[in-house]
């Protein structure tokens, strides 16, 4: 659940970068279409560690523009404690 988003969401991703993020989802049906779960698999990881990546590079963004843990964690739908306990030691 995002909560508290607003204009938020298009601060970390800009416009120009929230449409190529979406565009990912269109390169990836041939992977889901797999017959062979190994396949499958490696796009799920793959999908993960390309998520974490971007997820950590706008949490660091968001805290140089001076964001608090509260408007991340509201930003990605989770606590200020789960976004710092994650995140806090790169800061």
């Amino acid at each position: 659940m995002l909560r508290g988003v607003g204009g938020r969401q298009f601060v970390l991703t800009r416009t120009v970068c929230q449409f190529k993020l979406t565009d990912v989802e269109d390169a990836v049906p041939s992977e889901l279409a797999a017959t062979d779960p190994a396949v499958g698999f490696r796009a799920v990881l793959g999908l993960r560690r390309l998520a974490e990546r971007v997820e950590s590079r706008q949490v660091a963004l968001a805290r140089e523009q001076g964001w608090s843990w509260q408007q991340i964690g509201d930003a990605l739908g989770v606590t200020r404690q789960s976004v710092h306990t994650k995140h806090g030691k790169l800061s």
